[in-house]
């Protein structure tokens, strides 16, 4: 639950935001009653994966694979501009997916991977992001959360638990990489690339959007001393070398790739690693706003990854793999709603 001062100034700041919203649109006129129209973009930090109920909800025939659920921050974001309208209602179609990579958003067909409940012959491959969102020149305001998939950022990792091992370092991997193996200044310039190349198409499709990015949160802890490396529940065997690595070189890096091409484009870019800041995987239960690779989630989620080794049920826990939980959600929901008001005020 977010800390009550932090809810009264975002509530405090919506009320505000909304008023001055409704000063703006001339009483009576036809536009008062309309709805705003708000598509939410994204990967598994978008749609929530493991946190709160599914939506669609379990056995519902329109369930996608994508691990959407009530308790993401486009949910949090959708319920509190409902409290406080900015001028008029905003109707939210929240299209993440977890698992998305950056072209899934715009040019490519997705084959979700969600282990919940998968059909016999496995997911149906679903439509890019902006023609199931429906985007076209009636739409106000779209959020974009993606990037980590295309760089992946999960491979990255994995292969940082497997030198960690055998006593070596996937930062030496990673800048000089074997044949066939791109390099870390590969992956974050083809990033950049596809992320260019992704806005272009989301403005394209919403000419009249007011877009929003979303960068990652603080997965990594500033002091890597911070992890425990016999412990499932944050990076396990990852040197402590690496994940400063990992976090200096690879995360801030992602972000301010995400960042630059958000500036270049005019749209808003949304900071939730600022504020993150010691809420990494390698912090206590009660602090930690990231779960580590085998941490807790509903009930509904699998202790075991399919088609690995990997089982978090010796340890009481679920397959989380370094994903935000309740609490992290909110607090991308706070800042994630400052900036759609923002947005809409100044559209």
């Amino acid at each position: 639950m977010r800390h009550r001062s932090s809810r009264l100034r975002t509530s405090a700041l919506a009320v505000g935001l909304a008023l001055a919203a409704s000063a703006l649109l001339p009483s009576g006129s036809a536009g008062a009653a309309d709805s705003y129209e708000w598509a939410a973009l994204g990967d598994s930090y978008t749609a929530g994966v493991f946190v709160g109920t599914p939506q669609p909800p379990l056995g519902d025939a329109s369930r996608d694979g994508c691990d959407r659920t009530a308790d993401a921050y486009p949910d949090i974001v959708d319920q509190e501009l409902a409290e406080f309208p900015p001028g008029r209602p905003v109707n939210l179609t929240n299209v993440s997916c977890g698992a998305a990579v950056i072209s899934d958003i715009a040019t490519t067909r997705q084959t979700p991977i969600s282990p919940v409940q998968p059909p016999a012959t496995g997911w149906p491959s679903v439509d890019p992001q902006i023609k199931r969102a429906g985007l076209d020149d009636g739409t106000d305001v779209v959020t974009v959360g993606v990037g980590g998939n295309s760089l992946p950022f999960a491979d990255i990792l994995a292969k940082c638990l497997e030198k960690g091992a055998a006593g070596q370092s996937c930062r030496d991997y990673f800048t000089n990489p074997p044949e066939g193996e791109e390099s870390l200044q590969d992956r974050l310039a083809r990033v950049q690339d596809e992320y260019i190349r992704m806005l272009a198409e989301v403005h394209q499709a919403a000419p009249n959007a007011k877009v929003v990015t979303v960068g990652y949160p603080a997965v990594l802890p500033e002091d890597s001393g911070d992890c425990n490396r016999l412990a499932l529940t944050e990076l396990s065997l990852i040197t402590h070398a690496d994940v400063d690595w990992l976090r200096d070189e690879v995360l801030q890096p992602l972000n301010s790739t995400i960042e630059r091409v958000s500036s270049f484009f005019g749209d808003r870019y949304v900071d939730v690693y600022s504020s993150s800041v010691g809420h990494d995987v390698c912090q206590p239960a009660d602090i930690k706003w990231v779960e580590g690779i085998c941490g807790d989630a509903e009930d509904y989620w699998p202790a075991r990854l399919p088609g690995t080794a990997l089982n978090c049920g010796v340890v009481g826990k679920k397959v989380t793999l370094v994903h935000p939980n309740a609490e992290g959600h909110a607090n991308t929901a706070a800042y994630v709603e400052r900036a759609i008001r923002i947005a809409l005020l100044e559209g």
